[in-house]
């Protein structure tokens, strides 16, 4: 037996594909291809062109695929949880890549630098995300930390548990951030309720509430830039 030739009819096809990778990147690649190659490693031994067709019908794009929810992606027939592992795992990987590109020493000292910090950090995210950065005497970040999840209001937020996080980490002052996934970077009345609620609960103890970032995509609105604090 020839050990030189491909164990089965796809080995060669998946050769060819992960060395067009290796070798000129994805930028040559179209959709279909880019899905394929990628669902080689979540399907070892089976075709994954008719999938790759499957998935693109479904969600419309490869942003689609990368964005749709475990539940969704086990709706296509074929899709089992070693790929939807993968498929959710792509996206979770880039923004955590991105977030980490971010330097940890650069001081957060104006909504553009706070913008610039908070769009990686909800990437992907279709659900609204609330995010304190802590920060010190310098405005250098000390942790930013999930808050709460869902609607910006007291009942999501525990004031008392953010208190107590900015008193842990000698913080001097906070800057908030939230997205709005699906809509515009435009504050709620809601939100300006809640900040200035916020701001006299960090005042309290000594701590500014510097600013609360509102975030759409790779657009956001400052709400102190705005006059809404």
């Amino acid at each position: 037996m020839d050990e030189s030739k491909p164990k089965n009819v796809h080995e060669g096809h998946r050769s060819r594909l992960k060395r067009r990778f290796l070798e000129h990147g994805l930028d040559n690649f179209d959709d279909i291809n880019a899905l394929e190659l990628l669902l080689f490693f979540a399907a070892p031994r089976r075709d994954t062109n008719g999938l790759a067709h499957a998935l693109l019908d479904r969600f419309g794009s490869l942003n689609g695929v990368l964005d749709a929810s475990a539940e969704e992606l086990r709706s296509v027939p074929g899709v089992g949880d070693t790929a939807v592992c993968l498929l959710r795992l792509i996206p979770a990987m880039s923004r955590r890549y991105l977030i980490g590109s971010t330097p940890d020493s650069a001081p957060i000292d104006s909504s553009t630098a706070a913008g610039r910090y908070f769009v990686p950090w909800f990437m992907y995210e279709t659900e609204e995300l609330i995010l304190a950065l802590l920060l010190d005497a310098r405005r250098r970040p000390l942790l930013c930390r999930q808050v709460g999840r869902g609607v910006v209001n007291a009942a999501e937020i525990s004031v008392r548990k953010l208190a107590e996080l900015c008193l842990e980490r000698h913080a001097s002052s906070v800057v908030l951030a939230h997205n709005h996934p699906s809509g515009v970077a435009m504050p709620s009345a809601e939100d300006e309720r809640f900040t200035r609620q916020l701001k006299n609960a960090l005042d309290l103890l000594g701590v500014e509430l510097t600013d609360h970032i509102v975030v759409a995509g790779t657009e956001y609105v400052s709400m102190r830039e705005a006059g809404l604090m």
